[in-house]
């Protein structure tokens, strides 16, 4: 039998993850550890400033006429 429903968990601490893999492997549930990051901290953090500074109002509004002038195409 093959459910369709996928779990992802976040643990916080190691005793988390080996619970986690514990568990898991007393049900014999077949799991995977991702050692991949979802995303590169400084791109999140360049996204945050970029949200605080549009909530600031320091944007740069184009024109669609004036779009591929300023693009420079």
């Amino acid at each position: 039998m093959k459910a369709q429903d996928i779990f992802i968990a976040h643990p916080q601490t190691v005793e988390q993850v080996n619970a986690l893999k514990a568990f898991m492997q007393a049900l014999k549930i077949k799991f995977e550890v991702s050692k991949e990051e979802s995303y590169n901290p400084d791109f999140v953090q360049k996204v945050l400033e970029s949200r605080q500074q549009a909530k600031e109002g320091k944007v740069t509004r184009v024109k669609k006429e004036n779009l591929k002038e300023f693009l420079g195409l």
